[in-house]
């Protein structure tokens, strides 16, 4: 129904598409593509809960804050674990664009992805926080769906596309056809893990104590799921865990592909099992057009290589993979009209005024 100051927002207030994730929030602009990327980190006081940082500014924290002081992710796997926290985050987020393009902060209307998996409680937990940070009307989108937008794949056409969107808590794997999800899997296993099995290789082998960015940045280095051309050497160091005292090791990419195994392993069998459960009228669309692999994980060194050869489908890794579901969001945005089936069905409440 028509709203006279819906539409008084409207002029003022910039559609912002969320992609709220575990390790990295990505905020997008309708008309001006993605203007925020920070790490999903809050440093806060622990007794009194006062937020100190947010950000890439908390996410320097980690690891070197003082015993009163905490820096850390609100997010768990994709889904809010702290929802206080999440909603200052959000607020933060939606007013630093309004600063950087408005000289007044109107309420905006918000698409946020959420993991395909995510429960009924935990998609009404990212409702309510978008709504209680500011918005005028809060939208979920399921992540994979979003990331095929963003991608670029028909989703509206009678035909298959499949995606596979691996973040920083949750790997999302999806096939779609007109507009909706045909066959879906959402595992838990994505960049943490990885990092985790890093940082787990590094105190079995060397009894060597190393810290999640650590991991994560010998990850981006080093971190492979085939097998290379010319295999890498990269410097790993920490606390030697026998004599307390720090240490350095040379690590290759062989061994780390090692360490990497049971999560590139459990990602692998859970793109087959989704192939396994497809209509075989999508089964030939998927042959054609392949698998299309979206956010950080997809950077992973020959996980396209080793999908192929898994799957026996084409795989292509998107175009810019961090920003695929922030894109996705922002066209939604942008094409609410066409693309409004696609967003996941919640029942919607104003936020009070």
């Amino acid at each position: 129904m028509f709203n006279p100051a819906d539409t008084f927002l409207g002029w003022f207030s910039h559609d912002i598409g969320i992609d709220l994730g575990t390790a990295n929030t990505l905020v997008t602009v309708k008309g001006k593509g993605v203007v925020i990327n920070e790490p999903s980190v809050v440093a806060f006081e622990r007794t009194s809960g006062k937020v100190l940082a947010i950000g890439a500014e908390a996410k320097r924290m980690i690891g070197r804050t003082p015993a009163d002081i905490v820096a850390a992710r609100p997010l768990r796997d994709g889904v809010i674990s702290d929802f206080e926290i999440t909603e200052k985050m959000l607020r933060y987020f939606i007013g630093k664009v309004h600063e950087r393009f408005s000289f007044i902060i109107p309420r905006p209307r918000v698409v946020v992805g959420i993991p395909s998996g995510a429960t009924e409680v935990e998609r009404r937990a990212v409702h309510d926080a978008t709504l209680s940070a500011g918005a005028r009307e809060a939208f979920l989108i399921e992540e994979p769906m979003a990331a095929a937008i963003g991608s670029g794949l028909p989703v509206t056409e009678p035909s298959g596309s499949m995606i596979v969107d691996i973040g920083g808590g949750t790997t999302e794997i999806a096939v779609i056809s007109l507009g909706g999800i045909s066959t879906s899997t959402s595992i838990r296993i994505a960049g943490d893990e990885m990092d985790g099995e890093i940082a787990t290789y590094a105190r079995q082998v060397y009894s060597l104590l190393i810290g999640e960015r650590t991991a994560e940045d010998i990850k981006h280095q080093a971190g492979s799921a085939y097998s290379l051309e010319q295999e890498i050497e990269v410097e790993l160091r920490g606390r030697d865990l026998v004599s307390g005292l720090p240490k350095s090791v040379i690590v290759s990419s062989v061994e780390l592909r090692d360490a990497l195994s049971s999560s590139v392993g459990a990602i692998v069998e859970a793109v087959r099992n989704t192939i396994e459960q497809t209509k075989p009228e999508l089964i030939a669309d998927l042959m054609e057009r392949g698998i299309v692999l979206a956010g950080g994980g997809a950077l992973l060194k020959g996980l396209d290589r080793r999908l192929a050869q898994e799957t026996r489908f084409p795989v292509h890794v998107a175009e810019d993979p961090l920003s695929c579901v922030a894109r996705g969001t922002e066209q939604v945005l942008e094409e609410i009209g066409r693309l409004r089936k696609v967003l996941v069905q919640i029942s919607q409440r104003k936020a009070p005024r």
